[in-house]
């Protein structure tokens, strides 16, 4: 999905941006402080989704949404909460209230995305993701991944020659993952599902490694 971000804050555009780059299927083409500057940007460029403050200078976001001919899907992102009702009567996907999480983000991403395809207009898929280790963010691609284990507040990245460490829980991970290619098969391991050699009762196995399965995650697995 392509899209954009206004708001008046910088340091709330720099948010947004951060967790935009952890949604592989998102593609943050542009952020605004100004208002006007991003009519003119939407009048040339075609978006999908649009991330818009509330309470900014000269134009409220309201008032923003409202002048457009043509609108993209938009999710209001603010720290007022007594504009909710408004903003869903203007057919808003969703209303983030700052400081608002990843998962709570990539919820609001889901929702624009099943629109767009419900609208017949289905973005094309990225096949990677960045994954942040250190200072750095690494690209990933989905078929490069075995397993991944976590440890309380830490994710291990198991590719298939190299092992990567990244600052995540596994919740947070999970939501970053496409469901048709990753399946979680216990608290603390999420595995790739062509990556699958056997599945036993208590385990599977991944070229050569064993995965626990947890008791209440069979059940997904009896779908594959």
């Amino acid at each position: 999905m392509k899209a954009i971000a206004i708001d008046d804050e910088p340091m709330a555009l720099e948010v947004v941006r951060s967790l935009a780059a952890k949604v592989p299927y998102l593609e943050l083409d542009a952020c605004f402080t100004d208002a006007f500057k991003a009519l003119e940007y939407l009048q040339k460029e075609p978006i999908d989704v649009l991330f818009l403050d509330i309470k900014m200078p000269d134009m409220s976001g309201l008032e923003f949404v409202t002048s457009l001919q043509k609108k993209p899907l938009v999710i209001f992102t603010t720290a007022y909460s007594e504009h909710a009702v408004t903003s869903f009567e203007l057919d808003a996907v969703d209303y983030l209230l700052k400081p608002f999480s990843l998962p709570r983000f990539v919820k609001a991403c889901n929702k624009a995305q099943e629109l767009l395809q419900l609208r017949g207009r289905t973005p094309a898929a990225k096949e990677y993701v960045f994954i942040k280790t250190g200072y750095e963010q690494v690209k990933v691609y989905y078929h490069e991944i075995l397993y991944l284990e976590a440890a309380g507040n830490y994710v291990t990245f198991v590719l298939e020659n190299s092992k990567l460490l990244t600052r995540m829980t596994i919740s947070e991970v999970s939501d970053l993952l496409p469901a048709d290619k990753f399946i979680r098969v216990h608290r603390s391991y999420i595995v790739a599902k062509e990556r699958i050699d056997k599945i036993e009762r208590h385990q599977l196995g991944i070229q050569g490694n064993n995965v626990p399965v947890g008791a209440s995650y069979t059940p997904q697995l009896q779908l594959l």
